[in-house]
């Protein structure tokens, strides 16, 4: 990862990125519990966060927008506009001012997708794509740290200094990055001219994800995975509350450990991506999972916390792996239609796994579900393991052909090409292509 941090370049992104994700961790949190404070309802607290899930529906039209505009001043704007939508937070006063907070927290949700969908675009076209798996890895770890500190810090200065004092943190936050990332100077390429409807521009990146064996194996496998996976979000307090007969604050310790392996996991999947190739860290990921969900049946301190830092690890290992993936099997002027398509197939499921969890924890027992989990996912794990080949490490290199002795030119294979393996640099955006020329 020390090698990714010598760009200049990705130096300044990382900085600015780093401004927003720190404004992301403390607000989401706070903004529930601002509504908790003003209502003192549970519900409508927890409907904060479904407020900011709720704008995924948008995602295929979001990439589509995306993927109309150069990549960088894209960003710089998206993170202005985050920064101004804060500001109906300083008009809210009593309860009768909470549907502000939705407002708010829907437009904070859609432009969470759109700076996800322009940033893997801009990755890809500042790091060079034997780096991506190390870009990714870095941001993961950052993002597994901030969910360490974030949600506390932004409970506590809320509790400290009130809900306006938090929107301007969280505005200084989206303009701090907006100015880093503005200072990075690159030269885009224009946007490709749309010749087809502009239905079939929509509907691109879901055609490019399920006509791709290997990102058609990922997101199946993976959406399963996360299917199982988001029943374990309501079904952790029936763990601590039933099974170890604890406090439910103890889940918050519970959390701190997960986000101790989420540091790790971070840390490692570079080097994952490197041997086991970007569909075999994503299987490495979701069934690590698995054996976390089975330890879970046995209600024991010990072997929690031994489940969650796996469960921990398992996360940053799935979304390098899928990430990097995408950005390198998808041609640049798809890669916002690509990235937000996954994300809703995703996170769809997920979220409705995650109602139907809170459903099924009041009629079966806590224990079952989890090693039905452990099953689910160990079996989404072997499906994506066994379709590994699919995307190679790229430590895997094709040997280059020796020179002919009678001095004819050597041929390019063209599906090594494609696959930017061997170091090879195709042109006019084909996938593994380099959009920038030499700094790519």
């Amino acid at each position: 990862m020390r090698n990714i941090l010598r760009r200049p370049d990705f130096r300044l992104l990382f900085g600015g990125l780093l401004a927003s994700m720190a404004a992301e961790s403390i607000l989401l949190l706070a903004l529930a519990i601002w509504v908790k404070d003003l209502t003192g309802s549970n519900g409508l607290a927890g409907a904060t966060i479904f407020a900011v899930i709720a704008p995924m529906t948008l995602a295929p039209l979001v990439g589509w927008i995306v993927d109309r505009y150069p990549r960088r001043p894209f960003f710089v704007a998206a993170n202005l506009a985050t920064a101004v939508l804060l500001t109906p937070l300083f008009a809210v006063r009593d309860r009768t001012d909470v549907w502000i907070i939705y407002v708010v927290a829907a437009l904070y949700g859609l432009s969470c997708i759109t700076l996800g969908a322009v940033l893997s675009g801009l990755l890809r076209q500042l790091v060079p794509v034997e780096s991506l798996a190390d870009a990714n890895g870095l941001l993961q770890t950052v993002r597994q740290g901030l969910r360490l500190v974030g949600p506390l810090a932004g409970a506590g200065l809320y509790a400290t200094v009130g809900g306006w004092t938090l929107a301007v943190i969280g505005m200084a936050g989206f303009l701090s990055a907006a100015v880093v990332v503005g200072l990075i100077r690159t030269t885009e390429p224009p946007p490709a001219g749309r010749a087809r409807r502009w239905t079939a521009e929509l509907s691109a990146g879901l055609r490019h994800l399920t006509g791709e064996p290997a990102l058609r194996r990922a997101l199946v496998g993976y959406g399963l995975g996360s299917l199982a996976m988001g029943f374990s979000e309501s079904l952790i307090f029936a763990y601590v509350d039933q099974g170890l007969r604890r406090d439910a604050a103890f889940v918050g310790v519970l959390v701190a450990v997960q986000g101790v392996g989420g540091l790790v996991g971070g840390l490692l999947s570079p080097a994952v991506v490197r041997h086991a190739g970007e569909v075999g860290t994503l299987a490495a990921g979701v069934a690590f999972f698995g054996p976390a969900s089975l330890a879970l049946v046995y209600p024991n301190v010990w072997l929690g916390f031994v489940a969650v830092l796996l469960a921990g690890v398992s996360l940053p290992l799935t979304m390098v792996g899928l990430h990097t993936l995408i950005q390198r099997r998808t041609p640049p002027g798809l890669l916002g239609r690509v990235a937000s398509a996954s994300a809703a197939l995703i996170s769809g499921p997920q979220a409705i796994s995650i109602g139907a969890g809170a459903l099924l924890v009041g009629v079966l027992d806590y224990r079952v579900l989890f090693a039905l989990i452990g099953v689910a996912t160990l079996l989404a794990g072997g499906y994506l393991w066994h379709g590994r080949r699919l995307s190679p490490p790229p430590s895997i290199r094709i040997p280059a052909p020796r020179r002919p002795a009678d001095g004819l030119v050597p041929v390019v294979r063209a599906d090594a090409a494609a696959q930017g393996v061997g170091g090879a640099t195709p042109p006019g955006g084909v996938v593994g292509a380099t959009p920038r020329g030499p700094r790519r």
